[in-house]
């Protein structure tokens, strides 16, 4: 079969390898479609990452296609032809982290790279904790997304926006915009932070009430409490970038009490500071939202097959196999696209 392997540093071939033996509880997979994003352009470009992926290794994550075959245990389970989403991880369900509800964090996961071919081996653990099958009404696209979108639910639970909640969601790429559309729909009042004018107009559309173009203000932390209740902050602040600025800016977006979600991870040995007093005077509950668990799995794919997200909101373009070295060189020029669907 033909797969993209990431060989290093911004080093990925389309090459011919073997198709994966399938074990007794495995499954493989026909991908009909995978997603890039913005993971996957950060491990391209530093050549590896060090719980996914040490290559040489079949590259990507976010994969939605068709059972081709099934190992002998859960043949009657999985028939040929079933339509599928797999998640990149699968908790044990055994350890520390996992016996606390933080699945997320077990110190097991099992995490699986190999979207972007024509073949997926999905491992037993994933089979049995985080597959699930594709409504017959949804396309291979939309059913792709539920990965980064259960990402985004669990975040948002963990930052307790309620409804009529002034929040504020610094960046407006893919994740950025997901924050937006489910936060807006759940009657949240969403500030957007973006850096050109096809950001806003998208942050708008998927229900942005208001919103900041950083191209534009002189003092961007300023101009976003002039948008909140007698300028006293946002009620949530969700940062959806990764940078040392942007997690300053989230501190200071927020008002007394209020809380910050420093969703987008920074590189390793980053280092940020804050003003002590102004946290802890302020009351200020700070959290980082990593990853999923099979529960958000699921609920994503109730939210997309429901309508109330959809891809092409958040798909910009489609491509071959052949075409995805092309589409992570020209991502490094950050020229405002968002998600791009690879069909093998």
């Amino acid at each position: 079969m033909m797969a993209a392997v990431l060989h290093g540093r911004e080093d990925l071939k389309i090459q011919k390898v073997e198709i994966p033996k399938v074990g007794a509880e495995d499954l493989l997979v026909r991908v009909k479609v995978a997603l890039t994003c913005g993971t996957d352009f950060k491990v391209w470009k530093q050549g590896y990452h060090a719980k996914m992926i040490v290559p040489p290794a079949i590259f990507g994550h976010e994969l939605a296609g068709v059972v081709v075959e099934a190992g002998e245990a859960v043949r009657d389970k999985y028939p040929l032809g079933m339509r599928v989403v797999a998640a990149n991880s699968a908790p044990c369900n055994e350890c520390f982290f996992c016996r606390k509800d933080k699945a997320n964090l077990c110190e097991d996961l099992v995490f699986n790279n190999g979207a972007y071919a024509e073949y997926a081996l999905i491992p037993a653990r994933i089979v049995r904790e985080n597959l699930v099958e594709i409504p017959s009404h949804l396309d291979f696209m939309g059913a792709a997304l539920v990965e980064p979108l259960a990402c985004v639910l669990r975040a948002v639970q963990e930052t307790g926006v309620e409804a009529g909640d002034t929040a504020v969601v610094i960046g407006c790429g893919p994740i950025g915009l997901q924050f937006i559309r489910v936060l807006s729909s759940r009657g949240a009042r969403v500030i957007a932070i973006g850096k050109r004018s096809s950001q806003i107009k998208a942050a708008e559309r998927l229900g942005a009430s208001a919103s900041c173009d950083i191209s534009q203000a002189s003092d961007v932390v300023a101009a976003v409490r002039n948008l909140t209740h007698r300028r006293l902050g946002a009620d949530a602040v969700i940062e959806a970038v990764g940078s040392a600025a942007t997690w300053q800016w989230a501190l200071q977006m927020v008002r007394c009490g209020g809380t910050v979600n420093l969703f987008g991870g920074c590189p390793r040995g980053t280092k940020v500071e804050f003003e002590a007093s102004a946290l802890h005077y302020s009351e200020i509950t700070i959290k980082s939202s990593f990853h999923h668990t099979p529960r958000f799995i699921r609920e994503a794919m109730d939210l997309i097959a429901s309508g109330n997200v959809g891809a092409r909101d958040f798909v910009t373009g489609e491509v071959t196999l052949n075409d995805l070295p092309q589409v992570f060189e020209h991502m490094k020029n950050r020229n405002g696209q968002l998600k791009v669907a690879v069909k093998p």
